[in-house]
């Protein structure tokens, strides 16, 4: 029978500790250049230890010659007096019109601070009031108004209706006539095409408020969507035995026409990115220089730092929560310019990777992986991702993400060099801009143009590779 026994050994072993400190640091390289921002406003206001370095500007210093000259000149410069005289000529009916004007009175205030720039633009108007203010206009009844704001409230961004007329008409409740018939008068309203429940309805209303009375376009529309979207204008003419040159002039009609008529009045705002990084070419170098603006510089109170060191009669408790404030605010300088310097010497490596592309552009970006960079910096791979993610750069070739400078390689077919992948997208991208519009290349034969070039790749990737780049088929690029 064997014995059961408990029995201490000492084992050897490495691990990696994920200290408050190193996770802020990880944090920190991850962060966009907003978010950093954001991340320090936040800390300035929560640790009364952290404040913002201000640099004062020194006023220029006088030489000896101009105070001596300012002293003699004070001897000759006589007392102004301000002459009380009017003159006989004086014209006091406008001297009154001036002066009792209501015209904006300019104050000191007025130039010492720069305008807000919100104040000289209105507010964007929205789909839902610009049609409230139709439906207002229009002298509704109680009823009518209730329906039109129940319509108006079931409406997508598109400005298309989402809820069926009968829900409409049970959430009221309302009879449903009643409901179809302010439907159909608010399908007059603007911008045409609003309130329709698909897209015929939407370009139907659209031609109608045009006043176009064509059978032929309006066949079109009802019965052919799907063959408009796929080009398929054979399929069209032979269903409605009409010529190709019919139907092309009925698909011109159609293009001028808005699928989406809510689209004006859209609530998103631009997005604009500032780079982290700026790259400059100086003859045959490149400068780096990192974009610090709008990050504040940050240091230690000093007050509260000669509090604790001077041995200042503090409390136990107030010692202890300065010292953590302060070391919190110390770790955070230091990882934010641990985290510009990693940017820094990531940059740097890739421009040492990436030359030819900086000095000649896209078609001559090589192949590179996270790998590459980071033995060449001594930091592992993760580093890397973090800081390349949501980095920009703005190179002499344009703005980019740092994300964009690693790319898989395509093999060539005579045993060249390979090329990276973003190359290639640009290549075909080339190609298809070339192109006659009336033959557009398919699939197929961009494969065997490719090929001609050297660049060996499969028809599948091509496909890929072109919707990546937002380029339909080329039965959706065939034009008439």
């Amino acid at each position: 029978m064997a014995l059961l026994g408990l029995q201490q050994n000492l084992i050897l072993t490495q691990q990696l500790v994920m200290t408050p400190q190193l996770q802020q640091a990880i944090k920190l390289l991850q962060l966009s250049r907003l978010e950093l921002a954001g991340m320090i406003q936040q800390e300035l206001e929560e640790n009364p230890a952290l404040e913002e370095r201000v640099q004062e500007l020194q006023p220029p210093e006088e030489s000896p010659d101009v105070e001596a000259k300012n002293d003699s000149s004070e001897e000759t410069i006589k007392e102004v007096t301000i002459d009380e005289k009017v003159a006989p000529d004086t014209d006091w009916e406008s001297y009154i019109n001036e002066y009792n004007s209501t015209g904006r009175v300019h104050t000191e205030r007025d130039y010492s601070e720069a305008p807000n720039y919100e104040a000289f633009t209105s507010a964007k108007k929205t789909l839902d009031s610009h049609l409230q203010w139709q439906l207002l206009m229009s002298s509704p009844t109680d009823e009518e108004e209730h329906i039109g704001s129940m319509i108006i409230g079931n409406l997508d961004l598109d400005g298309y209706l989402c809820a069926p007329v009968e829900e409409i008409a049970e959430s009221g409740p309302f009879e449903v006539q009643a409901v179809e018939a302010m439907l159909k008068k608010m399908h007059t309203f603007d911008p045409p095409g609003v309130c329709a429940r698909d897209l015929r309805e939407a370009l139907l209303i659209q031609i109608a408020l045009l006043g176009i009375d064509n059978p032929i376009l309006e066949k079109i529309i009802t019965n052919h969507i799907k063959n408009l979207e796929n080009k398929n204008y054979k399929k069209i003419a032979k269903d409605l035995g009409i010529s190709i040159d019919h139907v092309v002039s009925a698909v011109n009609v159609i293009k001028c026409l808005e699928p989406k008529p809510g689209r004006e009045f859209s609530t998103e705002e631009p997005h604009y990115i500032i780079p982290d990084i700026y790259v400059y070419r100086e003859v045959d170098e490149f400068k780096i220089v990192m974009n610090d603006d709008g990050l504040p510089k940050l240091r230690i109170n000093r007050v509260y730092k000669d509090a604790v060191s001077n041995g200042t009669e503090i409390s136990k408790e107030a010692k202890t929560y300065l010292n953590e404030k302060m070391q919190s605010a110390s770790w955070l300088i230091k990882s934010i310019h641990q985290r510009q310097k990693t940017i820094y010497s990531v940059m740097e490596s890739i421009i040492k990777f990436q030359r030819e592309f900086f000095m000649k552009g896209i078609t001559h970006l090589k192949p590179m992986i996270l790998r590459d960079v980071a033995e060449d910096i001594e930091m592992h791979e993760s580093t890397i991702s973090r800081v390349t993610t949501n980095k920009y750069a703005y190179t002499p070739q344009g703005l980019f993400e740092l994300k964009y400078f690693f790319n898989s390689s395509i093999s060539r077919s005579n045993g060249e060099d390979s090329m990276a992948s973003a190359s290639v997208k640009d290549k075909i991208k080339q190609i298809i801009d070339s192109e006659d519009p009336q033959r557009p290349y398919s699939d197929k034969k961009l494969t065997e143009l490719l090929k001609e070039a050297n660049i060996n790749i499969a028809r599948r990737t091509v496909a890929k590779y072109r919707e990546m780049l937002h380029i339909l088929p080329s039965s959706k690029r065939k034009q008439f």
